[in-house]
């Protein structure tokens, strides 16, 4: 069974899976395992002109600022089992190029790897769309490396659709 915190404690509704999980708002304490799982994203095919390294500092960077002091619109939620932490997810509002309405935006989808497999994802995105709906949004976006198949193919399973590919060229 799965239940999930809101901000305002009264939950967020996900869909029961095989282990017992609860998704909540992230605490301080929490600040040392975001920060590590974080490293996991350069793992999962960035292009070759993205270091690992420089992958890493970005994100950090931007839980760094959310621990100290939080944006407007930003929320970090916290997937766990038993007290052991198994992801998270980094959840903002942005503003659609096209219409200019406001939308949720997940930044960071982070699985532990004793995790994957096990529901943690798609328990965070149910989470993600929660949080969303509860703000009155009517999108939800993220963002993937292309070759990232997997995440790729879980969004899809979810719903999610290819809108716009960004195209890079290194001068």
């Amino acid at each position: 069974m799965i239940s999930a915190l809101s901000a305002d404690g009264t939950g967020y509704p996900v869909s029961p899976l095989d282990v017992e999980m609860r998704i909540r708002p992230v605490v301080p304490a929490d600040r040392g395992f975001v920060i590590a799982a974080a490293h996991r994203l350069a793992s999962f095919g960035p292009p070759a002109w993205r270091s690992s390294e420089e992958i890493v500092n970005g994100e950090t960077r931007t839980l760094e600022g959310f621990f100290a002091a939080p944006p407007d619109g930003a929320a970090l939620l916290i997937a766990e089992s038993e007290g052991e932490r198994l992801g998270f997810a980094y959840l903002e509002r942005l503003q659609d190029y096209f219409t200019l309405e406001p939308h949720g935006h997940v930044s960071m989808l982070v699985v532990a790897e004793e995790a994957e497999g096990k529901g943690v994802g798609g328990a965070l995105m149910r989470a993600a769309e929660a949080w969303a709906r509860e703000h009155g949004y009517l999108r939800l976006t993220l963002n993937v490396f292309e070759a990232n198949h997997a995440a790729r193919a879980v969004y899809e399973h979810l719903g999610y659709a290819p809108e716009t590919l960004r195209y890079v060229k290194i001068l």
